[in-house]
Formats: structure tokens, sequence, C-alpha cells
């Protein structure tokens, strides 16, 4: 156990940012499912860019690999283009 005041703030900041980051993953997550399900090429459009931001976010804090999120938006808009 932690034995500094400052190591204890930590301690509790990490579990909630770390709620916070978890959140936002499984939320993209579900986005870029429902992504790949859509059959309906307007709806995967209107759907797309929002899905590319969350990426980006998730990226610019390092809760993905910046190249993975390059990777799910070039296959993102490949289905996208061939639908």
């Amino acid at each position: 156990m932690a034995n500094h005041k400052s190591a204890l703030k930590r301690i509790r900041s990490n579990e909630a940012k770390r709620l916070v980051n978890r959140y936002q993953h499984k939320t993209t997550r579900s986005a870029i499912k429902k992504l790949r399900e859509s059959t309906d090429k307007k709806e995967a459009e209107k759907l797309f860019p929002t899905v590319v931001s969350m990426l980006d976010k998730l990226a610019k804090k390092n809760v993905i690999h910046a190249n993975k999120a390059a990777n799910l938006k070039s296959g993102l808009a490949k289905h996208v283009a061939a639908l």
C-alpha cells in the first residue's frame, strides 16, 4: 500500500482516468461495430465522421495507438465506399 499522500492521490486519479478511458474505448468499439454492420450507405456516411472523431480522440490520449486508429479509419473508409 502507498505511504505518501501524493501516491494515494495518484492511485485515486489513475482509477478515475482508467474508468473514463474504458468507457470511451467501449463506446468507440460499439460505434465501429454499428458502422460495420450498417448496410445503408447514407446512414454509414453520416456515422463515419463521428466514429473517425472518436478514434482520433482515443489516439490523441494514447488510449489506443495512433497507427491502430489510422488502420481502423482506413478499413472503415473502404467499407463505407464499398456500400
